[in-house]
């Protein structure tokens, strides 16, 4: 069958359906595939990193520096410190993840113990995550 033929057949079919139906049709499909993919967005809003950043104006001139807004800085939701080094364990563990390992992850803020090479944290005492790649 050439592609004229595939054409002429599928034009045949669509006018034996009515118009009216064609048109619902296509707006729920499209409705659908919208809400979907709206959805499939949405999934991951929200998730990730647990930094954000504060705006703050300048200071404006004749305001006392009391009243004036804090600096601009990176705060995380418990305001500990941020990452200060290249590998992370837990305070209570044994093993030492990359930050973006799943195992990092679960590790909470209070509980994080940061090292900037793998030397520094073997010398702490941990070893590296079996279910990191890349250690």
């Amino acid at each position: 069958m050439t592609i004229a033929e595939a054409r002429d057949t599928c034009k045949r079919a669509l006018e034996r359906i009515p118009r009216d139906v064609l048109v619902v049709t296509a707006l729920v499909l499209a409705s659908s595939a919208g809400f979907g993919l709206g959805y499939l967005t949405g999934q991951g809003a929200g998730k990730g990193s647990d930094i954000w950043i504060e705006v703050v104006p300048p200071p404006v001139a004749g305001v006392a520096a009391e009243t004036a807004p804090p600096a601009t800085r990176a705060r995380t939701p418990d305001d500990t410190p941020p990452q200060v080094g290249a590998y992370v364990a837990s305070k209570n563990g044994t093993k030492y993840y990359l930050p973006s390992c799943a195992g990092a992850k679960r590790i909470s803020n209070a509980n994080r113990v940061w090292f900037a090479s793998v030397a520094a944290a073997q010398a702490a005492g941990y070893a590296p995550a079996a279910n990191c790649p890349g250690l």
